[in-house]
């Protein structure tokens, strides 16, 4: 019926009638926290190096890294994601695979002081590798896919055997998910998950991650394996082909612009569905916050409840800590 027999403001009177037809739920436990591990963050006051563009995120040594674990599951966020800041490169990111890595010994260190914390572990090979991209590179410059394979499996593998408790391979190599799950099985980790970055665009938004990981390449970009941002119907075959090859959960990423992209994936796996809201993301968050052009509170809110209205079930987030507590004090 039309108006006045219907008016849709009824149902919005009131908080408590708000809540009741709330159809899209934000909770702590949903979030992952992103932590930068780095090498040489040790020799910082409190083992905290400040990231200029992304106010509030530091590098942290393996210690501080477990400060920021204990923080995290107090407030009850699902997990944390680990990246390794070397303080050595090479032409094949070994350092990826070092049993001794920042990654390794943060996962370790903090599976043994938060064991019921989930630990993520991001596998790729761009913060490792002296020349800045995410595979081994031809005598040509491009970047060899089945080369690189193995070198991602072998990386895998170490973050299983020092505890993780998913691997989420984001090079965007054709191929990975299945040559990683194959290593971990016959490494015997045939229970450990896989998070793939399924959908991971060639993005703007990523110039804050690239100072913090010191991960920019050396030459060229990255669009040669990473998604042009304006396919969608790409982003669903590179879903369904990570799942076919034995990914226990996909990702889409960045978050903020590609909503369809992770309702589009939603439908079309039956598989649980992540969102990387990005280090761009962010930083636009805290410049307009930081400047009073917006509410940092309620715009942050709006956008994780967007990104669970899309599809997502779980939010890869650098404001998880602050969420978390906004969301505890909620009225």
């Amino acid at each position: 019926m039309a108006f006045p027999q219907t008016r849709m403001r009824r149902l919005r009177a009131t908080p408590g009638l708000r809540d009741l037809v709330r159809e899209t739920e934000l909770r702590a436990g949903q979030l992952i926290l992103p932590l930068f591990v780095s090498d040489t963050a040790s020799t910082q006051p409190g083992g905290r190096e400040p990231i200029a563009t992304m106010p509030g995120v530091q590098r942290l040594s393996v210690d501080a890294a477990v400060e920021e674990a204990r923080e995290a599951a107090a407030l009850g966020v699902a997990g944390v994601m680990l990246f390794g800041v070397p303080a050595q490169k090479d032409e094949q990111g070994s350092g990826a695979w070092d049993e001794q890595g920042a990654v390794q010994l943060a996962t370790r260190a903090i599976k043994q002081a938060v064991p019921e914390l989930l630990v993520l572990t991001d596998v790729c090979l761009c913060e490792y590798t002296a020349h800045g991209h995410c595979g081994v590179l031809r005598d040509d410059g491009s970047v060899d896919n089945d080369a690189s394979l193995q070198l991602l499996a072998r990386t895998a593998v170490s973050h299983a055997a020092a505890g993780a408790d998913m691997v989420a391979p984001s090079d965007m190599m054709d191929g990975r998910v299945a040559a990683i799950r194959a290593e971990l099985d016959g490494d015997g980790f045939a229970e450990t998950p896989i998070l793939a970055y399924s959908a991971k665009f060639a993005s703007a938004f990523y110039g804050p991650f690239r100072e913090a990981a010191g991960s920019t390449p050396a030459f060229g970009d990255r669009r040669s394996y990473q998604m042009d941002y304006a396919n969608g119907r790409e982003a669903v075959r590179e879903a369904l082909l990570d799942w076919q090859e034995g990914a226990d959960m996909v990702m889409v990423k960045p978050a903020l612009a590609y909503g369809d992209v992770i309702a589009q994936v939603r439908r079309a796996t039956r598989l649980p569905v992540a969102a990387y809201n990005v280090s761009g993301e962010y930083a636009m968050v805290k410049a307009a916050a930081a400047a009073g052009y917006i509410d940092e509170r309620a715009a942050v809110l709006e956008i994780l409840t967007s990104l669970r209205r899309a599809g997502a079930d779980t939010i890869v987030t650098y404001h998880a800590k602050d969420a978390a507590q906004w969301l505890a004090h909620q009225t």
